[in-house]
C-alpha cells in the first residue's frame, strides 16, 4: 500500500522561543559506589553509574540495555544491572558502521552507508540477515530505523521517498516524491518510530512528524540540534553547550546548562530520562531531574 502525503493539509507549526544558554564478560561492570551516587554536577543531574573503558560508540534501548563498541571492535550489550550479556565480533565486516539502531531490543540494526548495507542482529547479537540496499536500487540513504511492526524505515535520497522495507529487502510502502510536497526538500539525518508517529530530523529544517499512513502531522522548528533522540514523550537535542528537552504532550521546552558536563566529552545523548556521556575513560550515566 502506498503512503499518500497531503501537501499542506496537516501542518501544525509550533512557535517556540528557545532560550539557549551559551555558557571479557564481567558481572556488575558499573561503578555504583556511594561517592558516585552522591556526586552531582548541579541540581538537575546526578551521576549514578559509570562504565570504565575505551569505547568509540554507545547507544541505549528502551529497556536500559547499553550497547558499546570497544577497542577490539566488538559490539557489547550490557544490561541494566551492569552484566555483559552478549557480544558481536564482526562489527567491521563492512568498515565502521555509520549508525547502530537499537530502538527495538529484539532487532538491532547496523547500517553501513558506504556499502548501502544493513546487518540485522537478534537480542543475543547473533546475525539474522544482511540486506544490500543496492539490490533494491537504493543507492543513497543517510539513516535507518526499526519500524513499529518490526520492519525498517529509510529515506531514499535519490528518489526523495520515505520507504519501509522488510528483512527480505521487499519495499512494503513508500511515500510520494517529497519534491512534490515540499518547496524546500528536507534531507533527514535521523529517523525515529515512537508513540505512533515517525519523526524525521533535518538539522537545517527541524523535525517532520508523520503518522503511519503518511500524513504530515506537524513540523517542529528545532534547528541545528546534535545527538537528537525521541524517548518516551520527550525529544532531546544538544546545542551551544545546552541540552534541550521538548515535552510532546505539553509542548513545553526546557533548557539545561551543560557547560561542566561537556568537558572532554566525545558523545552525549539523553535517553529514558537519563543523560549518557561518553568520555575517553568510559561512559558516565546521569539521572535527569
Amino acid at each position: 500500500m502506498k503512503l499518500k502525503y497531503i501537501k499542506f493539509g496537516y501542518y501544525i507549526f509550533f512557535s517556540l522561543t528557545l532560550n539557549l544558554c551559551a555558557c571479557a564478560q564481567n558481572k556488575h561492570i558499573f561503578n555504583t559506589d556511594s561517592n558516585a551516587k552522591s556526586s552531582k554536577i548541579d541540581s538537575n543531574f546526578t551521576l549514578i553509574k559509570t562504565i570504565n573503558g575505551n569505547f568509540s560508540y554507545f547507544d541505549v534501548d528502551v529497556l536500559d540495555n547499553i550497547y558499546l563498541i570497544n577497542q577490539s571492535k566488538q559490539l557489547k550489550k550490557i544490561n541494566a544491572n551492569g552484566d555483559s550479556v552478549a557480544v558481536y565480533n564482526n562489527v567491521k565486516k563492512f568498515g565502521n558502521p555509520t549508525s547502530i539502531n537499537v530502538s527495538n531490543p529484539l532487532k538491532i540494526l547496523l547500517f553501513y552507508k558506504s556499502y548501502s548495507t544493513i546487518i540485522t542482529l537478534d537480542r543475543f547479537l547473533s546475525l539474522r540477515n544482511t540486506i544490500n540496499l543496492k539490490k533494491l536500487n537504493i543507492f543513497n540513504t543517510k539513516t535507518i530505523a526499526t519500524s513499529y511492526d518490526n520492519n525498517i524505515w529509510l529515506f531514499d535520497e535519490q528518489e526523495f521517498k520515505l520507504k519501509k522495507i522488510n528483512d527480505d529487502g521487499i519495499v512494503l510502502s513508500e511515500s510520494n516524491d517529497w519534491r512534490q510536497i515540499f518547496e524546500n526538500v528536507p534531507s533527514p539525518t535521523e529517523i525515529f518510530d515512537q508513540n505512533g508517529f515517525v519523526y524525521l530530523y533535518d538539522p537545517n529544517n527541524g523535525f517532520y512528524v508523520f503518522d503511519y499512513y503518511g500524513s504530515l502531522k506537524s513540523q517542529l522548528p528545532f534547528l541545528h540540534w546534535k545527538n537528537v533522540s525521541v524517548s518516551n514523550n520527550n525529544i532531546y537535542g544538544f546545542v551551544q553547550n545546552t541540552m534541550q528537552s521538548y515535552q510532546l504532550k505539553s509542548m513545553n521546552i526546557k533548557t539545561y546548562n551543560l557547560s561542566n558536563i561537556f568537558d572532554n566529552s566525545i558523545t552525549i545523548r539523553a535517553i529514558n530520562g537519563k543523560l549518557y556521556l561518553l568520555k575517553s575513560t568510559g561512559l558516565e550515566i546521569y539521572q535527569i531531574k
